[in-house]
């Protein structure tokens, strides 16, 4: 983790000054490890940006050549601006403080605690956002409320990340769908590979959606249908020998923030083309600020008061990278 350090003058002289640069070194430390576990640069885009906030579009494909015959004339072909989504960014604060009598009497543990919880605190936030973002979608809504706040979960259709009615800027009436009921499986789970695989453009044009992960909540039984598809190299369903197809060909990301946003007995399971994600910009987040970390005395308490700030926000705009089969009322995939 990236951030800046700004130090209260004359701090280095007084009885703080030896604990600054231990704590500093501590924060980026623990910030680097927790950045690892993180699930965010999985199944978000990561960017930074300089702007207060940034609109995602893009243009709708041409209609490709045409054949003319001997000397015929050039046709003209178009194209237009899709849909857009405008994702602002709020600004994150936290601050702690470790006290002057602390210090005196050498509170190690303490000190070392205060730091510890308040990066873990920023990490689990933006951790749970992410999942917030994710369970609102996965319950259908166009919005999910963090900390008093309501974030918006729709795409640049205005829909909700899954739905089964996804529009195209150049015709309305054409519909898609990437909500489904079915249960896991490993028939379900080739049946929504090929309807990713299918997936059209705003001019109807074929693209090249091939998805390679499943994500899915913490729930033991899930796990246990999902790894039992594709961790054989035969038949998963009987004793037959069949190749099983889905064997070595999809990553797992078990996000157990994700239970907060299911019901009991539902088991909802998502899959993604990650690198879809990245080129086309199907679920985004990104860090206007990162992590500015101040240290300063208080003039009341005489105690070192350490603050953070920073601005990120999060959103979806393209769907066409995810698709989620378990959920009540999607369209079904096996008959």
């Amino acid at each position: 983790m990236k951030f800046q350090f700004t130090e209260a003058s004359g701090l280095a002289d007084s009885i703080y000054g030896k604990c600054q640069t231990p704590i500093k070194m501590f924060l980026e430390q623990r910030g680097e490890a927790m950045e690892k576990a993180s699930l965010l640069k999985e199944v978000f885009t990561m960017n930074t940006s300089n702007n207060f906030g940034d609109t995602y579009t893009g243009m709708t494909a041409m209609e490709g050549f045409k054949p003319v015959g001997e000397s015929g004339p050039y046709p003209t072909d178009g194209m237009q601006e899709g849909y857009k989504k405008t994702i602002l960014y709020h600004t994150w604060k936290d601050s702690f403080s470790i006290s002057k009598e602390m210090i005196e009497d050498a509170k190690l543990m303490d000190m070392k605690k205060k730091p510890q919880n308040f990066l873990t605190g920023y990490h689990r936030t933006r951790e749970k956002f992410g999942a917030a973002l994710y369970g609102a979608a996965i319950q259908g809504k166009k919005e999910t409320n963090f900390k008093g706040v309501n974030f918006d979960t729709t795409c640049n259709d205005g829909l909700p990340l899954f739905d089964k009615a996804h529009t195209s800027i150049l015709d309305k009436k054409f519909k898609q769908s990437n909500m489904f009921s079915d249960a896991f499986s490993a028939k379900a789970l080739g049946a929504l590979e090929t309807r990713m695989q299918n997936f059209r453009g705003d001019a109807n044009e074929l693209l090249d959606v091939a998805p390679t992960t499943i994500l899915i909540p913490n729930d033991a039984d899930l796990k246990d249908e999902v790894f039992a598809a594709i961790g054989a190299d035969k038949n998963p369903v009987n004793s037959n020998n069949a190749f099983n197809y889905q064997y070595g060909r999809w990553r797992v990301l078990v996000w157990n923030y994700l239970n907060d946003y299911v019901a009991d007995g539902k088991k909802p399971w998502i899959l993604l083309d990650q690198d879809y994600n990245e080129k086309y910009s199907g679920a985004v987040w990104t860090d206007r600020i990162q992590l500015e970390m101040s240290s300063k005395i208080d003039d009341n308490t005489d105690s070192n008061v350490w603050r953070g700030r920073s601005r990120y926000n999060a959103g979806f705009v393209d769907w066409r990278y995810v698709a989620i089969g378990g959920v009540d009322g999607g369209d079904t995939l096996i008959a």
